[in-house]
């Protein structure tokens, strides 16, 4: 089986490194996608020894991801971990992303409940949650965690077309379409930015989006 990582970057020239490095040790196939970064992001990533693939300008988080996946796809991956390149990830928990594929098609993490969570934060994703729950009947812990893994399979019927952060909420919407079976891990957070992540506002615009786009029955 041919396991894959998936790193969207933007920015991270301080920080991209020492993921990598933690990643390497969880697995062998990495690549990071540096989404038009104006800093050496790329060039650190590249003394790795890992594949990057650069976007010339941000297109956002969405559009690195799929980059970053189709590329995966095309080398022949079987199954694919995603995870964000600012330091928020344990990469030591990869292997438990990937060993659930075994039973199941794609896996989502969900942050474990902690004071250190940010409160802005916290409602803005528990109020996307509600909704899905709500009107289209998928029970998600966390639907703005970037902790993912999935099937080549599960990938092709999940792939986005949202090119920013909208596109983790697109995912899970695609999975319940799709009915693929899925499991939740649980995942330690390092919060390294407070006001990086979903809003209230944030999520009050994702759900309107959901509505514009004809998401809800």
């Amino acid at each position: 089986m041919k396991d894959f990582v998936i790193i969207p970057a933007y920015n991270e020239g301080e920080k991209i490194s020492a993921v990598i490095k933690e990643v390497k040790k969880h697995a062998q196939r990495i690549i990071v996608v540096d989404d038009g970064s104006q800093d050496d992001t790329a060039a650190r990533a590249a003394q790795e020894k890992v594949i990057v693939l650069k976007h010339k300008v941000n297109l956002g988080k969405g559009a690195a991801l799929r980059t970053g996946c189709d590329y995966a796809l095309e080398l022949g991956a079987d199954r694919l971990v995603v995870i964000d390149a600012d330091g928020q990830h344990m990469p030591e928990q990869i292997p438990q992303f990937i060993n659930a594929l075994q039973d199941y098609e794609i896996i989502f993490g969900y942050r474990k409940r902690s004071a250190t969570m940010p409160l802005v934060l916290r409602f803005g994703n528990n109020f996307i949650n509600n909704t899905l729950k709500l009107m289209i009947g998928i029970d998600v812990h966390d639907s703005q965690c970037g902790y993912r893994s999935f099937t080549a399979a599960a990938y092709r019927n999940v792939r986005w077309k949202a090119t920013d952060y909208y596109m983790e909420t697109e995912m899970i919407i695609k999975a319940a379409r799709h009915r693929l079976q899925y499991s939740q891990i649980p995942i330690e957070t390092i919060y390294v930015d407070k006001y990086k992540g979903t809003t209230v506002f944030d999520g009050v615009k994702i759900v309107a989006k959901m509505i514009s786009q004809g998401v809800f029955p």
